[in-house]
């Protein structure tokens, strides 16, 4: 019986967009970002383990929106030392602008690692269909 003593490590599977059951094999169908309109485009399942990579409901629409809003959180933190925040004149709009710009460059790669977290939530480690004997 082959027991498995390396078990990949969650958070850099998550972040690298790896498989939920494997954390080997890449989940999207583009390693890019590009072309935009198909950087969500997931793979059936799991050329590894077999895993089932797409559902009906497999959005992480609120995930994404609560990432964007952490994203404008810590823009404050690095954006308040260095620069500061005033009602008095227009440093809060520059605050508000600079972050946009930040969130709208991030947004391609918050809306995959959002899927990822989705599918990281309900596919648990080891419970695909196939198993594969050599790592």
């Amino acid at each position: 019986m082959a027991s498995s003593s390396h078990k990949p490590m969650l958070l850099p599977a998550m972040f690298l967009l790896k498989c939920p059951s494997c954390r080997k094999s890449s989940v999207f169908l583009n390693k890019s970002i590009f072309p935009l309109g198909k950087c969500l485009a997931l793979k059936d399942e799991c050329e590894i383990c077999g895993q089932k990579m797409k559902s009906e409901s497999n959005n992480g629409g609120g995930i994404n929106y609560a990432l964007t809003m952490i994203l404008f959180f810590l823009n404050l933190l690095w954006y308040w030392p260095i620069f500061g925040l005033s009602y008095k004149d227009n440093s809060v709009f520059y605050y508000l602008g600079s972050s946009t710009a930040i969130v709208l460059l991030c947004q391609p790669y918050l809306m995959r690692l959002s899927r990822m977290m989705y599918l990281y939530m309900y596919v648990s480690f080891g419970t695909s269909r196939r198993v594969s004997i050599d790592d």
